[in-house]
């Protein structure tokens, strides 16, 4: 047997003679309060309650011990639900890097997926990545968590083979959920542009032995019908050049919507399409109508609570007290109850923090109560609503996520506008994820107005979030959205000025100039290594991107 809280267990006898002692003492001054009123009075209460202080010791120990917090033993915990088999397939070519969405193909498609993955709890995921070949990134588990870790780190370099094989994927995907043996719905949801390297008929070949193998396709188109180039960015961000074939012209790529919608008709599957501003809603609304069954999963839980036992202990005891002698357990009774009463209509330290002006102190407060595991959801939407007047952004939105995944719909809804705000006001403290943000903000105010359309505050929000986005950048640039690349490269160093004393030890500026002279060339060769990998690929008739 362990105690959650071994200090208060050695404390435990303490506090119950403490106890013990101070009803000894006030059984002794009532004896003394009632013999100087009559002798006669003075010994009929000498003559009761004498085993008062120990019934009172004996409840109050076991009262501290179930505070202790006893842990011993193990149980069967069978936990049932009911999910389905999808998996998300990742278009992770290079022409997913063009920016004619915002900010790019990719990022937006790893957006939406991350947006279903947190309204699709409790069914079985799994990723796959593809570009020239297709890689299983996760195979199906109920972990969310695992599949987002991998989505946000999908990059074109992580392929080994350029290009885009569709009928790859749409294989492997079929292989992937066929490991599912329940009677549910297997999904697979395809994010790509429909550039595809391969036929056309080996794609309509793939789609229809899908549909043979009870796979459900959706297909959630990204970019625009229109030629655009591919810009290659350093780590920074900063624009570098447009991808080019092996004969030196810069690429144009296109979404194909013959591909896609040939695909999908083989498949007889959906296709969202890239003019959606909500596909993971779209993707969300198409799965909550398939079938889901019912699994039951079984896991040994050690160490279970048993706290219940010195509890009931102390009940049965100031029962049995209340038996014996009604009047003064009555008594104590009420004074128990009026003191609970009181207790439960003060306000909470997280109240009574935001009513001193101490929104920093009443997140932490709120969070606190969330933790304990009563009223959940509006203490995390409590939080997240001090954490938004302290201006803590991550906390904030960290907070109102897990209050947006209550059931109550009115709390759904204030913490998914408060959501909204949070990343409206993050977007312009942070200017460097300031597209990011908006974008965020947007689906949030949308998911919001879902649950109440005539809300006219979620509506005036949305429409500044729209409003202050950057549009998108032409088909024949090259900057990013909201990002635009500086018209002459990258500023030099500032130098130090005049007569400031460098550090001791420190590098002195023709050295500094070396370094960073070296730093170019040493970048430089690795850009033009590159290129030749990618020129050496598309010479030998693969395209890679």
């Amino acid at each position: 047997m362990t105690f959650d809280a071994p200090l208060l267990l050695v404390l435990s006898p303490v506090l119950a003679l403490a106890f013990a002692a101070g009803a000894w003492l006030a059984r002794k001054q009532r004896i003394r309060l009632a013999a100087r009123w009559s002798p006669s009075l003075g010994r009929l209460a000498r003559s009761h309650g004498g085993w008062a202080p120990a019934f009172l010791g004996l409840c109050a120990l076991a009262a501290f011990i179930g505070l202790a917090g006893p842990r011993a033993g193990r149980t069967e915990v069978t936990t049932e639900t009911r999910a389905l088999s999808l998996v998300f397939a990742m278009d992770i070519s290079r022409s997913m890097l063009a920016e004619d969405v915002a900010p790019n193909r990719l990022q937006r498609a790893a957006r939406e997926a991350r947006r279903l993955i947190q309204d699709l709890e409790g069914d079985r995921l799994g990723l796959i990545a593809f570009a020239g070949r297709s890689y299983i990134l996760a195979p199906l588990t109920v972990d969310g968590s695992a599949v987002r870790m991998y989505l946000d780190a999908l990059d074109p370099d992580l392929a080994s083979e350029g290009g885009t094989g569709l009928s790859g994927v749409l294989a492997q995907g079929s292989e992937l959920l066929s490991a599912a043996t329940d009677a549910a719905d297997r999904v697979l949801v395809l994010f790509t542009d429909g550039e595809a390297h391969d036929t056309l008929p080996e794609v309509v070949a793939r789609a229809e032995a899908l549909k043979q193998a009870g796979v459900h396709l959706i297909v959630v188109a990204e970019g625009r019908a229109l030629p655009t180039r591919i810009p290659i960015r350093d780590s920074a961000g900063t624009l570098l050049e447009y991808k080019q074939d092996a004969d030196g012209n810069v690429v144009r790529t296109e979404r194909r919507d013959d591909v896609l919608r040939a695909m999908v008709d083989a498949a007889e599957g959906t296709l969202v399409p890239n003019e959606l501003p909500d596909q993971a809603g779209a993707v969300r609304d198409l799965v909550a109508a398939m079938k889901r069954s019912p699994t039951a999963e079984t896991r040994t839980a050690d160490l279970v609570p048993r706290a219940w036992i010195p509890a009931l202990i102390a009940a049965l005891v100031l029962a049995g007290y209340t038996l014996a002698r009604p009047g003064p357990a009555l008594v104590g009774l009420a004074g128990v109850l009026l003191w609970r009463s009181a207790e439960a209509q003060r306000p909470d330290p997280g109240a009574r923090a935001m009513a001193a002006g101490d929104p920093v102190r009443a997140a932490t407060e709120f969070l606190r109560e969330a933790g304990g595991g009563t009223a959940r959801d509006t203490a995390f939407y409590n939080a997240g609503t001090a954490a938004l007047a302290a201006r803590r952004f991550d906390v904030a939105r960290g907070a109102l996520e897990q209050a947006a995944k209550s059931v109550d719909p009115d709390l759904r809804y204030r913490a998914l506008y408060n959501l909204g705000v949070a990343d409206l006001l993050a977007s312009e403290a942070d200017t460097t994820k300031r597209q990011d943000l908006l974008g965020e903000a947007s689906d949030r105010l949308r998911e919001a107005l879902r649950l109440q359309p005539s809300s006219a505050r979620a509506k005036w929000n949305l429409e500044l979030a729209e409003r202050t986005q950057p549009p998108p950048p032409p088909n024949s640039g090259g900057g990013g959205a909201g990002k635009p690349p500086p018209s002459g490269g990258s500023p030099p160093p500032t130098p130090p000025p005049s007569g400031s004393e460098q550090p001791s030890g420190g590098l002195s500026q023709s050295q500094a100039e070396q370094i960073l002279s070296s730093m170019e060339r040493r970048e430089r060769e690795t850009r033009e290594e590159q290129q030749r990998r990618m020129q050496g690929g598309a010479a030998s008739g693969v395209k890679d991107w």
